[in-house]
């Protein structure tokens, strides 16, 4: 009897028929009706809901109603159209349409924190210090915080209504580009995205430096295009920012992201001054590939090939063992995910490179991903599968808080990621586990060392276009380089090409975001030390990953006994990578 195949395309009808189904525009007309009924409601010049208790809690009660619709069912559904064909131009249309609607519901809403941030002192107090609203007091206080860097209700307007053409529009068009570009490869062209995963899997350097360049030549195709859209956006954030009074340029994200500031700045400046570890093992890499320079396509090269395929099916049901032995309700999560097409599979010709995971409250959560039948490719199905049962743990904490941070998002991933190689590694051959402790420590120089390297990047970036007014193509590719050269180390030679990486680099364009997987991977670490220390602390990595954003990260972890804020956390997840290279130099010396 045939072994049933898992489905492996999206199955969008879980959301809408069709592009054309006419539920689309009804759901989005509801929803609009519902909020401009609630503006008619409240949005009084006196904002007298404020000042009664039993109005405001009236308020608050239908808002939260109204934030399940925060991101737009109809929105999602054309948003991941569009991630599955970018070349469609009728879905692309539909997609500006209702981003440019849902932007001006945003704008509407503003004046609800506006006249909650206007409460004087006592009134704040009495507010949160009453029990009828003790559900929404880490809410309100957020409300309260944000007020600091909000305008007046019309400029809010302005701003939501400008951000489809200043940043989404031109950000879609690059994104468009790229996507309808091939590689030329071995006599076949090959989409970009399946390019970027071949690069590190060939075996020898020549066809790695040829990939690469091809790679390069390829996206300077795209140079010009982003060049004026990179320009145009930094220049959109830099005056959004001096209106909402954010002096740096990373400050909005790690406001945004309900991160501590000092603990930020103390995680880039830790693992920035610890880039030595990052030079230690390329020129370990560069011995063990019998090469005395390195070029930038051998950042993720191989020092040999794990027998096996980890063909998508297979993974699945090994993936289903290792989570399911956890909690049963992981199998069942991986189950229904197959079982209703909410995974995307393979590399498609105009599909969006990467991965990612994307849910929201009371609908389906959609993986997607481009599964290239490698060791890399299983680690990627782990994390994002880390990120979808975070996404399902969260939702007992209902609408206002079911959004955790970007930072923790990252930390869950890479939790499920590090225990699946975990898994994987105990039963490989001795030869096999040289080459994925290598790996293990490749992919967390690359999480952690080069992800600070691109926040640095972006700081040098943003830094030089609000102060001259524009960047060329060159001199972004130069800062990019320069970034780039500083963590690979001095056994790196790096072509001026290489730098037009960041004509792709998707992670530049949500501006500073990076840092949060450096984060998520410290953490993640010492999560993972504690759980092999005791098993019974799993359940307390359950706390966390039920959590949702109903507190600061920085709460949330410790919380469960996780304290960032000590100075040496960050830089005792560094020294385990440290004892990963002792290990990978000793096998190796054998």
């Amino acid at each position: 009897m045939n072994k049933k195949r898992n489905k492996t395309d999206w199955n969008l009808g879980l959301l809408y028929d069709s592009i054309d189904d006419p539920n689309i525009e009804a759901d989005m007309q509801r929803i609009e009706k519902e909020h401009v009924e609630f503006v008619a409601k409240y949005d009084r010049d006196d904002h007298a809901f404020v000042k009664d208790d039993n109005t405001l809690l009236e308020a608050l009660n239908w808002y939260e109603k109204l934030e399940a619709d925060a991101l737009p069912k109809p929105l999602r559904y054309m948003v991941y159209s569009n991630h599955l064909d970018s070349s469609d131009t009728n879905i692309s249309a539909r997609l500006q349409s209702l981003s440019a609607r849902q932007n001006k519901i945003e704008g509407e809403m503003a004046f609800f924190t506006i006249a909650l941030g206007k409460c004087d002192k006592a009134r704040r107090q009495a507010i949160i210090g009453n029990d009828k609203f003790a559900h929404f007091v880490v809410y309100l206080e957020r409300m309260f915080d944000d007020y600091d860097h909000m305008l007046t209700v019309g400029e809010e307007k302005v701003l939501s209504a400008k951000s489809l053409p200043a940043y989404e529009m031109w950000v879609h068009a690059t994104e468009k580009a790229i996507n309808a570009k091939l590689v030329p490869w071995k006599g076949k062209k090959i989409p970009v995205a399946e390019a970027f995963s071949l690069v590190q899997v060939q075996k020898n350097t020549r066809d790695r430096n040829k990939l690469q360049k091809s790679l390069n030549a390829t996206l300077m195709k795209v140079a010009d295009m982003a060049e004026a859209e990179i320009n145009a956006i930094v220049t959109n954030k830099k005056i959004d920012d001096e209106l909402r009074k954010f002096g740096n340029a990373c400050d909005a994200t790690v406001h945004a992201y309900r991160n501590n500031p000092n603990v930020v700045n103390g995680l880039v400046k830790v693992v920035t001054d610890n880039f030595a570890i990052a030079h230690r093992f390329y020129k370990l890499k560069a011995k063990l590939l019998k090469l005395k320079k390195l070029g930038y396509g051998d950042r993720s090269a191989k020092i040999g090939t794990v027998s096996r395929k980890f063909r998508f099916d297979d993974s699945v049901e090994s993936l289903k063992d290792v989570f399911g032995g956890l909690d049963a309700r992981y199998r069942r999560f991986m189950e229904q995910y197959i079982e209703n097409g909410q995974i995307d599979v393979f590399p498609k010709r105009g599909k969006h490179g990467g991965a990612y995971c994307s849910g929201a409250y009371n609908n389906p959560t959609f993986i997607l991903l481009n599964h290239t039948d490698n060791l890399n490719a299983f680690t990627t199905v782990a994390h994002e599968l880390g990120h979808a049962f975070h996404t399902e743990l969260s939702q007992k904490q209902g609408p206002i808080y079911v959004n955790y941070s970007t930072s923790l998002a990252e930390t869950a991933s890479t939790l499920f990621e590090s225990i699946a190689l975990e898994a994987v590694y105990e039963k490989l051959s001795d030869k096999e586990k040289i080459i994925v402790l290598h790996d293990k420590i490749n992919d967390d120089i690359a999480t952690i060392f080069r992800q600070i390297a691109c926040f640095n990047f972006e700081k040098d970036m943003h830094e030089a276009i609000r102060s001259k007014g524009y960047l060329s193509k060159n001199e972004i590719a130069a800062l990019h380089n320069k970034n780039m050269k500083a963590y690979l180390g001095p056994v790196f030679g790096l072509d001026p090409d290489d730098g037009y990486m960041f004509v792709q680099w998707s992670h530049i364009r949500k501006f500073f975001y990076v840092y949060t997987y450096a984060y998520g991977q410290l953490v993640s670490k010492a999560l993972l030390n504690r759980y092999k220390a005791d098993k019974s602390f799993w359940q307390k990595i359950e706390q966390f990953l039920s959590a949702g954003g109903s507190k600061s990260p920085e709460k949330i972890l410790l919380d469960i006994g996780i304290d960032v804020s000590k100075p040496d956390f960050f830089r005792n997840g560094l020294r385990e990578i440290e004892r990963d290279i002792d290990e990978l130099e000793k096998l190796t010396k054998k």
